[in-house]
């Protein structure tokens, strides 16, 4: 593996807080995925959506799986061979171009977060097959703008080929005064004809006490949690073509043939839809 030239770029130029006294949901998330990367304030709010929610850590695990479900199917299927990973979290492996790269070792992928823990790790983890290339940014979902003109990754993606841009658990995140729904479509009106959006987002459909808890527990320490129903996520996906399923829950999106055996979640186990789109 090659470690991109790219990671000096993405050096803060000033001193940065990482807030450690409030929970982050990459550090959140990677508490749940039984990681190492966290604070006691993440510990904290990962305790009390277990106590809401007690599959939270199976929630984690089937948004991963269906991380790697889908970029698989993009890169092998789709022929994609450029990704925007933004909200990428803690480095867990295996991560997205550790999968895309063992078919095509030429893919390129950007990673963006605005948690500069998420920074030093990705720059020590992630990195790529000499044939192709990985990147990271630090950079704020709620600025596309920003990231779009961001010249790593200007120098990574060739945004007039086809680019997957994954939002795994990231847009429930946004402050509310944030509209997702124009920050996806600035990022995929940039994309040439043929890119895709692959996302996942908590919903409280099945479980909206649970959910509203959650949130309220997120909300006492200065983050938001947006949940959404079934029609507010297919919104994203507006002007293109869903693929096959289409917007379904999370674990019942292409679950690979040894999964179909094993233990069946209800819809309110694990509360969030997934779903992959293509630009025409």
């Amino acid at each position: 593996m090659a470690v991109p030239e790219d990671w000096m770029g993405a050096r803060p130029q000033e001193p940065v807080e990482l807030h450690t006294d409030r929970p982050h949901a990459a550090r959140v998330y990677d508490v749940l995925l039984g990681g190492k990367t966290n604070y006691p304030a993440d510990r904290e709010a990962a305790e009390r959506t277990l106590a809401a929610l007690p599959f939270a850590a199976t929630i984690a695990r089937q948004n991963r799986g269906f991380m790697h479900r889908a970029v698989r199917h993009l890169s092998a299927e789709a022929g994609i061979r450029q990704f925007l990973d933004i909200g990428t979290g803690i480095p867990t492996p295996p991560n997205l171009h550790e999968i895309v790269q063992v078919g095509a070792p030429e893919s390129r992928v950007v990673y963006a977060d605005n948690d500069p823990i998420v920074l030093a790790h990705s720059r020590a983890l992630h990195t790529s097959h000499p044939q192709g290339r990985t990147a990271y940014i630090q950079a704020d979902l709620t600025r596309p703008g920003a990231i779009l003109r961001n010249e790593t990754l200007q120098r990574t993606l060739d945004l007039s080929q086809p680019v997957a841009l994954t939002l795994i658990a990231v847009l429930h995140w946004l402050p509310p005064a944030c509209d997702p729904y124009a920050v996806v479509g600035e990022l995929m009106d940039a994309f040439a004809p043929g890119s895709y959006l692959a996302l996942t987002h908590v919903t409280g459909d099945f479980e909206p006490e649970a959910l509203q808890e959650v949130s309220d527990n997120f909300e006492s320490k200065g983050s938001h949690v947006n949940v959404r129903s079934k029609g507010e996520v297919l919104r994203f996906f507006d002007g293109l073509e869903l693929v096959d399923p289409g917007l379904t829950m999370v674990h019942q999106w292409r679950p690979d043939p040894v999964e179909l055996g094993a233990i069946t979640w209800s819809d309110a186990d694990v509360p969030l839809y997934a779903g992959v789109g293509r630009k025409g």
